[in-house]
């Protein structure tokens, strides 16, 4: 390293630094604004400035030959001119950019954009990950020249490099990130104690947390009393339908009511049992999201759609939003899954068949991935379930995977058709999810917004496109849209990130109205026509992410 510039600044690393940084102001999925836009832009240029580095070392070790004097002049105006140009003319198209997929979604167009704010801000994530590298550099350097006491050189550089990684990673992933994970779960738990006169308990007996439940109403958490409290209940149903109508059941499980996820799935069973859920004509089970919350757009149409006639059980098993749980908390939610899907179906499948509800899975997001996880196809074949609709699968699933798979040769990657809709089918904003009609013994759904990066990432796109990216674009993603090596790797990401930041029915932004007719396709509600689909359509379009009666 040259310690006179402890940076190590070069021209070239710098010039591809701020070509990733022109790259990052394209269009991606979802909108972003000059703050998210300065944290990408500042990310990926100390991504590019980091590989022209190492193009460098790779150069100086191959012994190749270096430009000096003139042709070192001529070299950098022939590389950097054309840089500086793309950046200029990608500053100047970043506004029109944002607002092609703000128009498309719905949303409000924007001026301009503060692009000395965001040049700014990127220019002090790009400074603090620089840093952050010299400093890595440095504790490689110093490490290494000890332990040239010890070893051969060579042997040392890589004793060095491995024992910097290893110490990088148990920092990061099975040290100081862990602790915090567990403390933050710890203190929400305690929040939740501290809080749980917030919301009063339920009066009615049959509703999970009321003083005839099993399950205690503090403990439950705030997304779960949430649950408990909302819902259409039976007069408003009836007034809907026109016809008598029950009070749907509702039970919830927090992740504070029992110790580990099959005592919290016994505990769901019992309380089942206690309200008569296994009695009802239709029983849902139900995984949330990372953090625990279940989506009202979803649970609340489908009980308009029964009269009422519907049990829902859910069981918490993070406290995290989706997308750090996919990432920190995965075997979690798996667990869970596992637990409470075994528990209900084995309870299920030893009741007579006419007397028993038609079952149902269901999850939204990350609770979709566990939902699919703990529904095994193969253990139940002797006994299957009646179907799952399953909202905004995360990309990793590998149920959606399988089905994605065996995709229709011309079907779009982003709105699929699979053989003749017998078991798989898809729904989105602009697919219809089919009918009722058609299916065989079980009806597999897939609810997927074709702007939605926690479907579509890919973690290839670091170096080829994803296979959605080579179609024409969807009716909600931008023109504009390009693949570029590791920036669109990065953009995904970002977009992950923030999916919930797009209006309804777009992005993760999933809402009433499009879960209408995929609960319709696959739980075929007695006497249900077209119009009651639009009049239960037109009460639920409030244009927000709730649910029908808000």
């Amino acid at each position: 390293m040259n310690w006179k510039y402890p940076l190590g600044l070069s021209l070239l690393p710098l010039f591809l630094a701020l070509l990733f940084f022109a790259a990052s102001l394209t269009p991606s999925l979802i909108p972003r604004g000059w703050f998210m836009q300065g944290v990408l832009g500042g990310v990926v240029a100390a991504l590019g400035y980091l590989a022209g580095r190492f193009l460098m070392m790779l150069w100086r070790q191959m012994a190749l030959p270096r430009l000096r004097g003139t042709a070192f002049l001529i070299g950098h105006l022939i590389v950097g001119v054309p840089v500086l140009v793309m950046l200029v003319l990608a500053l100047s198209k970043a506004g029109a950019w944002q607002n092609a997929i703000r128009s498309r979604m719905g949303m409000e167009l924007i001026d301009a954009t503060p692009v000395i704010r965001m040049i700014g801000l990127a220019l002090v994530v790009f400074g603090l990950l620089v840093l952050l590298g010299w400093l890595v550099q440095i504790l490689f350097d110093r490490l290494r020249h000890w332990l040239y006491r010890f070893m051969p050189e060579r042997t040392a550089n890589i004793a060095g490099l491995v024992i910097v990684a290893l110490l990088l990673f148990v920092i990061t992933r099975d040290g100081l990130l862990d602790r915090l994970i567990g403390f933050f779960d710890e203190s929400y738990t305690m929040a939740q104690r501290l809080f749980d006169t917030d919301d009063p308990p339920p009066d009615e007996p049959l509703r999970s947390g009321s003083a005839e439940s099993l399950i205690d109403w503090g403990a439950m958490g705030q997304p779960g009393r949430n649950f408990i409290s909302g819902g259409p209940r039976a007069d408003a149903i009836a007034d809907f339908s026109g016809a008598a109508a029950m009070d749907p059941l509702r039970v919830y499980v927090g992740l504070a009511n029992a110790e580990d996820p099959q005592a919290r799935a016994d505990l769901a069973l019992q309380e089942m049992l206690r309200v008569g859920a296994f009695e009802r004509e239709v029983l849902i089970v139900a995984m949330p999201t990372g953090t625990g919350w279940l989506d009202p757009g979803s649970f609340d149409p489908l009980e308009y759609m029964h009269g009422g006639d519907v049990a829902t059980v859910a069981v918490q098993y993070s406290y995290l939003q989706s997308p750090l749980a996919l990432i920190l908390e995965t075997d979690a939610g798996l667990a869970q899954a596992r637990a409470l899907i075994a528990t209900v179906h084995e309870y299920w499948r030893g009741l007579p068949e006419e007397d028993r509800p038609r079952l149902y899975m269901h999850g939204l997001s990350l609770g979709a991935w566990a939902s699919m996880y703990g529904t095994d196809l193969k253990a139940l074949l002797d006994d299957p379930i009646d179907g799952a609709l399953w909202a905004g699968p995360p990309f990793p699933s590998a149920r959606w995977n399988e089905a994605m798979a065996a995709r229709n040769p011309g079907s779009a990657y982003v709105a699929p058709e699979v053989g003749t809709g017998r078991l798989f089918r898809f729904a989105s904003h602009t697919q219809d999810a089919g009918g009722p009609g058609g299916w065989g013994g079980m009806r597999l759904m897939f609810l997927q917004y074709s702007s939605d990066p926690i479907v579509f990432y890919e973690p290839a796109s670091l170096f080829r496109p994803p296979e959605w990216m080579t179609e024409p674009p969807a009716e909600d993603v931008s023109p504009d849209l390009r693949f570029m090596p590791v920036v669109t790797q990065f953009q995904l990401a970002l977009d992950m990130a923030f999916a919930l930041a797009a209006p309804a029915g777009h992005g993760h932004s999933y809402y009433a109205h499009d879960y209408i007719g995929p609960w319709n396709a696959v739980t075929a509600p007695e006497g249900w026509s077209d119009a009651d689909t639009g009049r239960l359509k037109a009460r639920c379009d409030n244009g927000l992410q709730q649910g029908c009666d808000n």
